[in-house]
């Protein structure tokens, strides 16, 4: 099994402490929180490739912190945490991008079923490449930055990140605006303008040197969508 990292937000520590202990069984590792506040700074500023969150905490509302991980983090794969009878909750989880739902109580077995099927479809990111070479310069994933031959560095957004490296990852194949909306931003592509995709090329480009109307590293595949050459 990958070695794999889950962040666990939950208030009530004796729950916190059962999930904790059965993940680390499992072979994850864990990053834990018990109150709004630590969890939403550990969810936007450390690295994990889920996140368990329940919606009742002090401080930060889960739901605040869900938020606020997708707006930073679109494709990060979040597991929410409700009490039986909180259906509204669960609803209004589901519509803020969580990809699931665990009622509580809830037993080892079912948890770990849903922590692994939720890893399993989640949008893969080649978190194995830490560096692009692209013709005046690299792009580092690690520092968010793209660094170029003379000097200069220009800072990456979260999600010019998780776009680029989506390209990177499906090099060499022309990708539709609708795989990223669904893939990159985790939004349905039905009924929403595919717009944000080209703004969001077209700002990549710039700051890759990336002369648009001659594009050499994004590629405009006309009918289809765009490719990392």
């Amino acid at each position: 099994m990958p070695n794999q990292t889950i962040l666990t937000v939950e208030d009530d520590q004796s729950i916190r402490r059962g999930i904790v202990d059965s993940l680390r069984y499992a072979g994850y590792e864990v990053v834990e929180a018990g109150d709004g506040e630590t969890g939403m700074q550990k969810a936007l500023s450390q690295d994990y490739d889920l996140l368990l969150l329940d919606l009742v905490l002090p401080g930060k509302s889960g739901m605040e912190i869900l938020s606020a991980v997708r707006e930073i983090r679109p494709t990060q794969p979040v597991i929410i945490l409700t009490a039986r009878g909180e259906e509204s909750d669960r609803v209004e989880g589901l519509k803020r991008g969580a990809d699931d739902y665990v009622v509580k109580p809830f037993s080892v077995k079912e948890l770990m079923a849903r922590v692994e099927a939720v890893l399993r479809r989640s949008p893969e990111r080649p978190t194995d490449v830490d560096v692009i070479e692209f013709p005046s310069g690299r792009a580092d994933f690690a520092r968010r930055e793209l660094q170029y031959d003379d000097g200069e560095r220009v800072e990456l957004s979260q999600r010019e990140i998780e776009l680029l490296r989506y390209l990177v990852n499906n090099r060499g194949r022309a990708i539709a605006r609708d795989e990223l909306l669904a893939n990159v931003w985790r939004i349905s592509p039905q009924g929403v303008s595919t717009r944000t995709i080209d703004m969001h090329v077209a700002r990549l480009r710039e700051k890759l040197r990336d002369n648009s109307g001659d594009a050499q590293i994004l590629l405009t595949v006309r009918g289809k969508g765009y490719m990392f050459k």
